[in-house]
Parts: C-alpha cells; sequence; structure tokens
C-alpha cells in the first residue's frame, strides 16, 4: 500500500474566527497553521471556480482538523446538522472528563447540544453541535479513552 499516513479531517465552516474560537476553546485544539489561497490556485484541486480561501489547522491528541472557509464562491449548505444515516463523514467523538461541564464550553462558544440524544447506560452520552452543525458527540466514561464502545476497558 502506497498511503504513508492520514493527515487531516477537512470541515467546511461559515466564519473562520467563529469555529477556530470553537475548536480551541470548548475543545482543546491547538492552532497548528494557516494557509490563504487568495489567487485561485486551489481551484482544480478543490473543483471550485476561482477559489479563494483561508484554512486553519488544529491539533490535538494527534489528530488535525483542518477549517476551510470559503471567501469564493462562498459555503454552500444550511448549517443545520446532518442526519447521522447520510452517507459520508458523521461526527466527530469526544471523550470528556464532565460531560455537562462540555456542554456548558459547546453551548458558550456557539454550538448547540442535541438534549434528545441524552443516554446513560455504562457511559454519559449526548450529541452536540458546532456552529456550523457538525455533529459532535461528547462520552463521559471511566477507563481508556481509546476503548471501542461495547468492549472492557
Amino acid at each position: 500500500m502506497s498511503v504513508r499516513r492520514l493527515t487531516h479531517l477537512g470541515i467546511c465552516v461559515a466564519d473562520l474566527e467563529r469555529s477556530l474560537a470553537f475548536y480551541r476553546d470548548a475543545l482543546g485544539f491547538v492552532e497548528i497553521g494557516r494557509f490563504r489561497d487568495d489567487q485561485g490556485y486551489s481551484s482544480q484541486l478543490l473543483e471550485l471556480d476561482d477559489v479563494r480561501m483561508e484554512a486553519i489547522y488544529l491539533e490535538r491528541d494527534g489528530w488535525r482538523i483542518e477549517l476551510l472557509c470559503f471567501a469564493q464562491p462562498r459555503a454552500v449548505g444550511s448549517g443545520a446538522r446532518r442526519p447521522i444515516n447520510e452517507l459520508g463523514l458523521t461526527h466527530l467523538s469526544f471523550v470528556v472528563e464532565n460531560l455537562e461541564e462540555s456542554l456548558t464550553a459547546v453551548l458558550r462558544h456557539g454550538g448547540a447540544v442535541i438534549e434528545q440524544t441524552r443516554m446513560e447506560m455504562r457511559a454519559k452520552a449526548i450529541f452536540a453541535t458546532d456552529p456550523d452543525g457538525t455533529r459532535l458527540e461528547l462520552i463521559e466514561r471511566a477507563g481508556d479513552p481509546l476503548v471501542i464502545p461495547g468492549q472492557k476497558s
């Protein structure tokens, strides 16, 4: 196999600074770099005409996300959360120390809580969204945060 590594997951956002504040302050990501295209160099790769965009790269726990904000053409979509069974990427998942504190941070930084998804069995879990409707699964549980649900920690 010639794939060397996964580098990042891209998330299209409506307001770059708002989303930076959300992912940094509510979820603990750290900014590691920025990229700006004011010349349309990315047009062919992104399959968009005359692209003008900026990206911020964030990192946490060895994961990188890229927040993409398009000045031209503008982002499309309603910003409403997508159904979880819609094909493609569905959500980002986080193990948290304190679920209620995490939900307060999500709300304080422009996200939303999907209260009807709250559940408690062996762990507490709920879905929330970032300011643009991207789903975030928040899980409070003891033990190894890398354990797959249903497996023993």
